[in-house]
């Protein structure tokens, strides 16, 4: 799972994905060439490269690998009524299986932090990606235990690439209508530019978050 494995495999995996699968049988390795936007600050190189690959539009991918002690954040400039903000990691060595790193919501994070909401301390060199998934919002009308939660804050931790699944009392209360919303794609990236050494990135449903990565400048 090292940052020298090719993203072929990944490719392949996410090919089996609903909507996903005619663009990406195909696809050659992702290669992300933007330039590297950097800037230095508290002993950090911070950057700003990365890069959504016109094959896979609905997925942000940093240039180089995230390794050890970098520091991702994730800002949610704004997120749309039904939109969760997706950090996941390969969770086998052809990543056909994923893991959630961390979920925002339009109201905040929706799972657990460390120590800011966020940004994210990455303990291993591993391939990453961020997405957003737009979920039907959840009906609570009729369920005595799901305690008016407006946004689901709990996932299964394990699941394909580019799949959300909530869990708990609030998700199992809407399961119809989420397992028809896990067959529809990603929502798409709009619009991506580098405001210094942040990349913006904007969907089109108006969800805007803005990303750096932070890696210790020995």
């Amino acid at each position: 799972m090292k940052g020298t494995t090719s993203w072929r495999a990944w490719i392949v995996a996410a090919a089996c994905l609903p909507g996903l699968a005619m663009a990406q049988k195909t696809l050659s390795p992702v290669n992300v060439t933007a330039p590297a936007y950097t800037s230095h600050h508290g002993g950090y190189l911070i950057s700003g490269d990365f890069k959504v690959d016109p094959r896979i539009p609905s997925i942000v991918f940093p240039s180089q690998p995230l390794v050890a002690e970098d520091v991702l954040s994730v800002e949610p400039v704004y997120l749309a009524g039904d939109d969760y903000l997706v950090v996941q990691e390969c969770a086998s060595a052809d990543c056909s299986r994923a893991s959630v790193v961390r979920v925002w919501h339009p109201g905040g994070v929706a799972t657990e932090i460390q120590n800011d909401a966020n940004r994210i301390l990455i303990k291993h060199e591993n391939k990453y990606w961020i997405w957003v998934k737009r979920l039907p919002l959840a009906s609570t009308m009729g369920c005595d235990d799901c305690n008016d939660q407006h946004f689901y804050t709990s996932f299964e931790p394990f699941s394909p690439p580019m799949v959300l699944m909530p869990s708990g009392e609030l998700a199992a209360y809407n399961r119809e209508a989420l397992l028809a919303a896990r067959t529809e794609a990603p929502v798409p990236v709009k619009e991506q530019s580098h405001e210094g050494s942040t990349f913006v990135v904007t969907y089109e449903d108006g969800s805007t978050v803005r990303i750096r990565r932070m890696h210790a400048d020995h």
